[in-house]
């Protein structure tokens, strides 16, 4: 947790300036958007194999390499920043994608790794307090991101940009460090072996142990019901997310200073909301949480083209920011449960993929509209998507809830 703390400062820097330091270069919005969404596609072609890997041969060997591959990387772009290594970044890293601090297409590993240290009827709180403090850090990022505008007095033009990027090499190194200090449990090790399973699928029954025919049925059930309401989610907030700076600064003509004080302001909430969604969680249940938290996020998602200045778009986005990501660590312990530790790995990749893959279409769309004028139809056009996912993860995965505290495990 404290890694991916770290990692989430240098990730939030990037997300909220990395746009806009592509457009200081004469990127066109359609050449950005193009970049983000080929960014999230190859993440999620990549952390679709990680994950069964990871079950493999560990965790732990997976996340070292992902961070020395970063740390070469970024080494490169502060050396040579021309398109080809910022695009490689991207590809490989998630360079502007902001991942909350998980480790781009290794976070299956790193979700894994956790849940498997975690007892199951503690999972949801410790997943949803593990995200707040990669939203901590985002905002930390966001802050230092909104500096831009100070150090332009001695590094003019993009190279203004370029402490993030020192930033995110340094953050590399010490993660490193880190995760190389932290024993992982294999096998049948660990605080969670010998523990009851997780309510759902993998919980076994009458159909026997977790390798079972007809409980590995019904998890494969599951991760494809779960996969197929993700991608729905995720085409959605694909379409104005990433190019959010982009269209801050073209509505409204602000820049890299008040785009920073509005990402900061959102994460810090956020993470006081997702430690207050485990809460809830544990009283009503992750479906019901999630589904009335989202209806309220449409309606303000809706409105923010809407906005005559500046400020209230900003605070649309704030409250519908938190209401939706509030849920984020209660989402990934859901989905991690659905299965046995022996495929949790798989789990993650899946859950990955079935966001990278839609998200990737989001950029590139968003940014041909808004290159065409069409600044506000991708906001419409991701309300309507959020309105599904509402309601089909209202209905569909209902009977995969996690009980609230001091109910049994719901039932078809």
């Amino acid at each position: 947790m404290a890694t991916r703390t770290l990692r989430s400062v240098a990730q939030g820097a990037l997300a909220t300036d990395f746009v806009l330091y592509l457009r200081a270069m004469h990127w066109p919005a359609a050449a950005i958007g193009a970049l983000l969404g080929a960014a999230q596609l190859a993440g999620g072609a990549l952390g679709l194999g990680v994950g069964p890997l990871s079950d493999r041969l560990g965790r732990r060997p997976l996340l070292l390499v992902y961070q020395i591959g970063l740390a070469l990387c970024t080494g490169l772009v502060l050396l040579d920043p021309r398109g080809t290594v910022l695009v490689a970044g991207a590809l490989l890293f998630g360079y502007g994608l902001g991942a909350n601090g998980a480790a781009g297409p290794f976070s299956p590993a790193e979700q894994a790794w956790l849940a498997r240290h975690v007892p199951a009827v503690e999972r949801g709180s410790v997943f949803s307090l593990n995200a707040a403090l990669g939203f901590c850090g985002m905002g930390a990022g966001s802050i230092l991101a909104g500096l831009v505008p100070l150090w332009a007095r001695w590094l003019p033009g993009p190279a203004a940009f370029s402490p993030l990027f020192w930033l995110t090499l340094a953050v590399a190194a010490a993660n490193w460090w880190q995760i190389a200090r932290l024993p992982e449990a294999r096998g049948d090790e660990g605080p969670t072996a010998g523990r009851a399973a997780p309510p759902g699928p993998s919980s076994g029954g009458a159909g026997g142990g977790a390798d079972a025919p007809a409980v590995r049925r019904e998890e494969n059930r599951a991760l494809a019901l779960l996969s197929a309401v993700n991608a729905v989610n995720a085409l959605g907030i694909g379409i104005f997310a990433p190019l959010l700076p982009y269209w801050f600064a073209a509505r409204y003509g602000v820049g890299a200073g008040a785009v920073g004080s509005v990402f900061a302001v959102t994460f810090f909430l956020t993470a006081a909301a997702s430690v207050a969604t485990g809460e809830l969680v544990a009283r009503i249940g992750l479906v019901r949480s999630i589904v009335a938290l989202r209806f309220v996020g449409v309606a303000l998602l809706a409105a923010m083209p809407f906005m005559p200045h500046f400020s209230w778009a900003a605070a649309l986005y704030v409250v519908r920011s938190v209401l939706n990501r509030g849920s984020v660590g209660a989402r990934q312990a859901f989905g991690v449960g659905l299965v046995g530790d022996r495929r949790r790995g798989l789990a993650s990749s899946l859950n990955n993929v079935s966001w990278s893959l839609p998200a990737a279409a989001g950029p590139a769309l968003s940014g041909w509209l808004m290159a065409l004028g069409s600044l506000d139809l991708p906001f419409y056009l991701a309300a309507a998507l959020q309105l599904a996912y509402a309601v089909l993860f209202g209905t569909v995965m209902r009977r995969y809830d996690v009980p609230a505290a001091g109910r049994g495990p719901r039932t078809a």
